[in-house]
């Protein structure tokens, strides 16, 4: 994931711009079973398709030092893949161009296991010390064959400026501070490029995840997935932990926040944070929270976590979304219900986000129309403005062309399409495509396919450059 400097979809606000003596394997296959999501419902149209339950299996444990810039981890991954390799490939997100202009780093300390050989750093167009890490391994893996990984690393957190980490007066936050699995099923090892423009360029699997933090016991902590009780002060500390058990990435944010807790009528709990002298307090933000997913479920069915935690950072100017997490950098409510649109469209149904970014970035600026409804004047301005929307994030000229062409002109082409296709068949196709596509890493050809029976929406689609004559059914 990356910086979200969100401005909604209208042109105008564009214009201005995740035991002794036993193998951490051999505990796992309970807890994976149990982790899964009771109710999914098994795949196909219209039912929410279950995760793959040969998922990796992520374990992160983050310690945040006195100083609030500084933290060590581990990280446990049990990897099993669909297809034969000999190596892990982590994205070292920290080191991307703009967040390492602000003084952020992520280092890898070390690589153990046992078919760990060694490893070393791939430079991918980020800063030192590089933006991939990949671990080698001493023979290769057969598809459905596991291995298992611990990495130590370090992470340094810049000044407090709008990005995914940082640190300012009494708070830290870090969002893929921890080396990122950049594995897509049925393609392989994803070692795309960074790229010098704000915007996403992983691609990860969902992934069974506990996280544990460890930080100076007068903060708290707030983070991707279901939070337990922190535990009891113990030489000035306490430690936090929380599981999601499909979780792309994760995100944590650490500070004196003021909390408050609603569940939504689905059962969603919902945790807001707020610093002392917030623009708006932590139980306003859970209201308009609950509010916002009350409103996308209704177009987009049922929220995809049982959980959601929003703290609320400095205003820096934006959101940040991670799974059954926001990183609100910004008490704005449009972003708000732009960032909980993502807990749809980049947490559940994924997408490279180098190689096709308008599968999140588009749907999320399309689903702020639930509760700010599109003008048409300015969906025709959308429409209008030059260049494919459907490109990989090193075609774009400048960050302007990448709002511009992501934001704008494609959330535009869904709002268009919509209008031709009609308002109830274009909801329930996409409903379609949400659940059939769930947990997994979607291309432009799903989108095809769920609107196959939808010539007028797919001919805007077409039109905008969003989806190719390829992409379409045979």
């Amino acid at each position: 994931m990356s910086t979200r400097r969100h401005l909604s979809f209208p042109l105008a606000a564009l214009l201005l711009l995740s035991g002794c003596g036993t193998s951490f394997v051999d505990t796992l296959a309970a807890e994976q079973e149990s982790a899964a999501p009771a109710d999914a419902p098994p795949p196909g149209c219209g039912e929410r398709a279950a995760p793959d339950p040969d998922r990796p299996v992520v374990r992160l444990d983050f310690r945040l030092d006195a100083a609030l810039r500084t933290v060590t981890g581990t990280e446990r991954v049990v990897f099993t893949p669909d297809r034969r390799t000999d190596e892990l490939v982590f994205r070292l997100v920290p080191n991307s161009p703009s967040a390492a202009a602000g003084g952020n780093r992520l280092a890898v300390d070390g690589a153990t296991g046992d078919d760990v050989a060694g490893g070393g750093y791939e430079d991918a167009g980020a800063e030192g010390p590089g933006g991939l890490y990949v671990v080698r391994l001493d023979r290769e893996l057969a598809a459905g064959e596991s291995t298992e990984v611990s990495l130590e690393f370090t992470l340094t957190l810049g000044r407090g400026e709008f990005e995914r980490v940082g640190a300012a007066d009494g708070v830290s936050w870090w969002a893929s501070g921890a080396p990122l699995l950049a594995w897509e099923p049925g393609a392989g090892w994803a070692r795309d490029p960074f790229v010098e423009i704000i915007g996403e360029t992983a691609v990860s699997p969902v992934a069974d995840t506990r996280i544990s933090v460890s930080a100076p016991a007068e903060l708290t902590v707030l983070m991707t997935g279901d939070q337990e009780e922190p535990s009891a002060e113990r030489d000035g500390r306490r430690t936090w932990t929380s599981t999601e058990p499909v979780a792309r990435d994760v995100s944590v944010a650490v500070g004196e926040f003021g909390t408050a807790t609603r569940t939504t009528p689905g059962g969603v709990e919902v945790t807001t944070g707020v610093l002392p002298g917030a623009a708006v307090a932590a139980d306003a933000l859970a209201d308009r929270t609950v509010a916002a997913i009350g409103d996308l479920e209704v177009r987009f069915g049922a929220f995809p976590y049982r959980t959601l935690t929003v703290p609320l950072l400095p205003d820096l100017g934006g959101g940040i979304e991670y799974p059954s997490s926001i990183l609100l950098a910004g008490a704005s409510e449009l972003v708000l219900v732009h960032e909980a649109a993502h807990m749809w469209f980049y947490g559940m149904v994924g997408d490279s986000q180098f190689r096709d970014p308008w599968l999140d970035e588009a749907f999320a600026s399309y689903a702020e129309s639930v509760a700010f409804p599109p003008d048409p004047a300015q969906v025709a301005q959308g429409l209008a403005l030059p260049g494919d929307v459907g490109v990989a994030m090193d075609e774009f000229r400048s960050v302007e062309d990448y709002f511009a062409r992501v934001y704008g002109k494609g959330a535009a082409a869904l709002h268009r399409a919509r209008e031709a296709a009609g308002a109830e068949a274009f909801d329930a196709a996409l409903r379609c495509y949400v659940d059939t596509n769930a947990w997994t890493i979607a291309t432009p050809d799903d989108v095809a396919a769920a609107l196959a029976d939808l010539p007028a929406a797919l001919d805007v689609l077409l039109a905008a450059g969003a989806v190719r004559p390829e992409d379409l059914p045979d």
